[in-house]
């Protein structure tokens, strides 16, 4: 069983490396220098995605039994995609809690497991801008354009990527 102390321990690790080696498309650090369960992250939209451009600012919190159970990461920058909930936050397989889905739409597999990382996790979100994922959306609405209204979808996305630019 993690305890918080040895949580803290590891995401001190994980922090230290990403600062001597960092990682090509984001940034990452402590929201607070107080509270290493809580980072602020910065997403750089991918290169020839709709995202491409764009500066999207996320905060990635941790519980006190890391790395047996998943982070949760929110959006702060408006961002239009169908795994992200309106409210910011991200959907995807590793993010949900380990062993069998309830809904038995993802194989345990795919779900979180401790061997993840920082870096594991905010390289599956940058791939998760890459290619959504429309299948089970957390937001209904940017799902059925993605599929039905690609135009439409191409334009919101474009207005996040512009008001990303201007936050900076």
């Amino acid at each position: 069983m993690a305890s918080a102390s040895q949580a803290s321990l590891l995401l001190q690790k994980q922090l230290k490396d990403l600062c001597k080696h960092p990682v090509d498309g984001f940034s990452a650090g402590l929201v607070d220098e107080s509270n290493i369960f809580e980072w602020s992250v910065t997403i750089i939209g991918p290169p020839d995605t709709l995202y491409d451009g764009g500066f999207f600012n996320a905060v990635m919190t941790f519980p006190p039994d890391y790395p047996n159970s998943p982070p949760t990461v929110r959006f702060t920058s408006e961002i239009w995609h169908p795994n992200v909930y309106p409210d910011g936050k991200v959907c995807i397989s590793i993010l949900h809690p380990p062993g069998d889905d309830p809904n038995g739409y993802e194989l345990a597999t795919e779900r979180w497991s401790p061997v993840h990382t920082v870096e594991s996790i905010v390289l599956s979100i940058i791939s998760m801008l890459s290619s959504p994922n429309d299948e089970s959306p957390a937001n209904v609405e940017a799902a059925k354009e993605w599929r039905d209204k690609r135009d439409e979808f191409k334009k919101k996305v474009g207005r996040c990527v512009r008001r990303s630019q201007e936050m900076l």
